[in-house]
């Protein structure tokens, strides 16, 4: 059997295995060759192993370790993928962990490779034939870009476990909700003509103005309806964040596409959002004659909210000393808690390296990290 690797050197090997993922094909990869390391690293220690490809993504893998039976588990899980990287900006290669200043340096090492070596550190001397419940080690595909891996869990399983904690950079203190992100291309298409006779066509450019005078209304509407003060930022943005429409200023402009950005909070589902904001620019719209369509940019991410009373909440509160706070970047949480678990984001590292140049995590993260991630295993499996 392959000897298991210390911590150290198990985030090295792990960042080593380029795992990028990107709506960008010419910078998006697989993450076959970290799902493979990791297979042997858990079966090595006892764990029943499955991998599998993730539908119509080819290359793109998730893989389950489980220990122990039963239905109340504890499911510890992270994503294998990393976000692209200006290679001018680093100080090192992204690949080649280097430490330095009492950090790790390395593409991943926070977001969030690092996490499965702080997993398998925990595990390494526990007698996994004891277990009382199960734990369940979850590496899933494209956390970055798809939320393809996480899906594909959810479509394939019910249910994995009952707590959750989701190793994300937290510095090491519990988060139960966060934001979603929902972000839409709306686009305009009327009539393109000579600018000296306006009657010749029909002004998409114009039409946008309507819109987005509109769309700012509702974001105040929305802001006055839903609040939630655990946030730092208490109610839901919304950004205009690129705009095109024409190509020359003696011509109508025939067509106007607007991006937004709209981070909803928990209680705000994407599905709703997206359909009142279809009716009222059609109502707006409707006596223009140009024509409206609507283009999501991606599927989008709920937003997370698990109860504060949850055992897993009230569990890493008393083993942090930190109340469960709410953050505004989006995660896997709200689908694993679709399954039916009651889920927390806390790892080690912080976010504010995520998806820096130059990423690290800092070595006085390794001791506490590990030892919370025992004492959760200790809670709630033995």
């Amino acid at each position: 059997m392959e000897k298991l690797p210390e911590i150290i050197n198990a985030i090295s090997q792990l960042i080593a295995a380029p795992s990028i993922s990107s709506v960008n094909p010419s910078w998006d990869q697989s993450n076959q060759s970290v799902i493979e390391r990791l297979h042997g690293w858990f079966s090595g220690l006892g764990f029943a192993v499955e991998t599998f490809e993730v539908p119509d993504h080819p290359g793109k893998f998730n893989l389950v370790a489980t220990a122990g039976k039963g239905a109340d588990g504890l499911v510890l899980s992270g994503h294998t993928d990393t976000v692209p990287f200006d290679e001018n900006r680093w100080s090192q290669s992204p690949f080649k962990l280097t430490e330095k200043d009492q950090r790790l340096y390395g593409l991943g090492s926070c977001d969030m490779k690092g996490f499965f070596a702080f997993i398998m550190e925990a595990v390494r001397d526990l007698d996994l034939k004891k277990l009382k419940h199960p734990l369940i080690i979850i590496a899933t595909a494209d956390e970055e870009s798809s939320m393809c891996g996480a899906k594909a869990l959810k479509a394939k399983y019910q249910r994995l476990g009952r707590h959750c904690v989701i190793g994300e950079p937290t510095e090491l203190k519990p988060i139960r909700m966060h934001k979603g992100i929902l972000m839409e291309g709306i686009r305009l298409t009327g009539q393109s003509g000579h600018s000296s006779d306006p009657s010749l066509g029909n002004n998409a450019l114009e039409g946008m103005h309507t819109v987005i005078s509109d769309i700012l209304a509702w974001r105040d509407e929305l802001q006055q309806r839903y609040q939630n003060p655990a946030f730092k930022i208490a109610v839901p943005t919304l950004n205009l964040g690129h705009i095109h429409g024409g190509d020359n200023p003696n011509r109508i402009c025939g067509n106007c596409e607007l991006h937004i950005d709209l981070r909803p909070l928990p209680g705000m589902p994407i599905d709703d959002l997206r359909e009142e904001l279809s009716d009222r620019l059609g109502k707006r719209l409707s006596n223009s004659n140009l024509t409206l369509e609507f283009i999501p940019l991606f599927d989008g991410i709920p937003a997370m909210e698990t109860s504060a009373e949850a055992a897993i909440v009230k569990a890493a509160e008393a083993m942090t000393g930190y109340q469960a706070q709410a953050v505004a970047f989006g995660t896997e949480g709200p689908y694993f808690n679709a399954m039916g678990m009651e889920s927390i984001i806390m790892g080690p590292g912080s976010i504010d390296q995520a998806h820096q140049p130059d990423e690290f995590l800092a070595l006085d993260q390794i001791k506490p990290g590990v030892q919370i991630l025992k004492d959760l295993i200790n809670k709630f499996c033995f």
